[in-house]
């Protein structure tokens, strides 16, 4: 574990120190290394980039710089810990990653009271406010995307998949098993056939196992909750099998750009869910290619902006930024605190206007958080792979939040209870 050199001052590539009085540190528990580095690293390239670009373009935010570091963790929940402990004095918020992390670092974090940041991971039942004042996951939860997989596979009506199989093809660990217990619900009431089939690690590269069972099974769609190298094998194992590649539909951590370019062609009719969709014309990628790509001081080459996961790392950044701007309006303070900033977190409006000021429009759904509402439940869409790229395959999804908030109500106070005494925030009052 490393904390890595990627202070971010008027472009300058210094070693981390002690926060200064006239920044606001922002700490990124990064995976550059490790089983999952061909995921992480474009992602911590694209949030590294934004606030660079804002150092560079705007001098920062209201006048007040960014200091962007990494604390190497290999997507290891117990390093993530430890980086945890070596990052609190210094960042204002705490950006875990896997739901792993996140879990061994929630009650820390609560006990703190420093916000956690998990755009699009952690566990679902994090969304609830009033049980978890310090832990936020806007712009979707996981349970929003098996909703919006459920619908987009079912033509809009779930009363069709009465009487079918589907496989969750998934990561044996705790984000792969995240989406089980709704799919549970969902096949309880709409009388489909759930089959989960877990990949551990050291078996992603390799699903001979798991694909002719999903041969046997001949199953109607597969579900791929898959990570890093485990996409890589599901859709190796797919081609070899001949599985037809349109009955195999990703959640938005499954759609990674360099995979699909490996088997190219054969990988065509693939389609992913994305809370966020490729537009590398959008202002603020100009920007980023302007003020840092071409300035040399990217990590990243200039063709691997117009990635996925690239541009998801733009935006994890965008939505931390925004959250520092509504809390520094809102206390009239330049310099903020982490409490301040989960007001600033609980208060996220990131409407039309919004995204065509920060040069974000198209790049994601509208949505706003509140204080009992830390997701803001956004839309998403489908990504179909043509053989070259990712297009747009779909109209924006919602989940049906009427099937979603029991569960969720019901697991966030299970864990509450697990964890009691737990500091919860019933009034919704900071």
């Amino acid at each position: 574990m490393s904390l890595l050199p990627v202070v971010l001052l008027s472009g300058a590539m210094l070693s981390a120190p002690a926060l200064a009085q006239d920044a606001i540190g922002i700490a990124n528990l990064a995976f550059r290394t490790g089983p999952f580095a061909a995921a992480g690293t474009p992602l911590a390239d694209g949030q590294r980039d934004y606030m660079l670009m804002l150092n560079e373009r705007d001098g920062g935010v209201n006048g007040i710089k960014l200091t962007y570091s990494e604390c190497e963790t290999g997507f290891s929940t117990d390093k993530a810990a430890e980086c945890y402990d070596r990052t609190k004095a210094t960042s204002i918020v705490t950006q875990p990653w896997s739901p792993g992390a996140t879990l061994a670092i929630l009650p820390k974090a609560a006990a703190d009271k420093r916000p956690i940041l998990a755009p699009g991971y952690g566990f679902s039942a994090m969304a609830e406010g009033k049980v978890f004042p310090w832990a936020f996951n806007p712009p979707v939860t996981y349970w929003d995307g098996t909703s919006m997989m459920l619908k987009s596979i079912s033509g809009g009506n779930l009363d069709s998949l009465r009487g079918k199989k589907i496989v969750l093809l998934h990561l044996d660990a705790p984000y792969g098993e995240e989406p089980i217990p709704l799919l549970q619900e969902y096949s309880d009431t709409f009388g489909f056939t759930l089959l989960p089939i877990p990949v551990g690690v050291k078996e992603m590269q390799s699903q001979s196992t798991q694909w002719q069972k999903i041969a046997s099974e001949r199953p109607d769609f597969v579900l791929l909750w898959g990570w890093g190298a485990m996409n890589a094998g599901a859709f190796a194992e797919a081609i070899k099998t001949g599985f037809s590649m349109d009955k195999l539909v990703g959640i938005w951590w499954s759609g990674h750009d360099e995979d699909l370019k490996a088997v190219g062609a054969a990988g065509k009719g693939y389609r992913t869910l994305s809370w966020n969709l490729p537009a590398s014309n959008a202002g603020v990628m100009q920007d980023i290619r302007k003020y840092v790509v071409d300035a040399g001081t990217s990590l990243t080459s200039a063709e691997e902006l117009d990635q996925l996961f690239y541009q998801r790392g733009v935006l994890i950044s965008m939505l931390s930024v925004e959250a520092i701007k509504a809390a520094q309006e809102h206390f009239d303070k330049r310099i903020i605190n982490a409490e301040q900033l989960r007001w600033g977190l609980e208060n996220l409006k990131i409407d039309a206007d919004r995204l065509v000021s920060v040069g974000a429009e198209g790049m994601i759904g509208t949505f706003s958080t509140s204080c009992d509402n830390h997701a803001g439940h956004a839309a998403a869409w489908m990504l179909s792979w043509d053989g070259e790229k990712f297009v747009k395959a779909s109209d924006a999804l919602t989940a049906d939040r009427a099937m979603i908030a029991p569960l969720a109500e019901l697991e966030a106070r299970k864990y509450a209870e697990t964890h009691a005494p737990w500091a919860m925030n019933e009034d919704c009052k900071l």
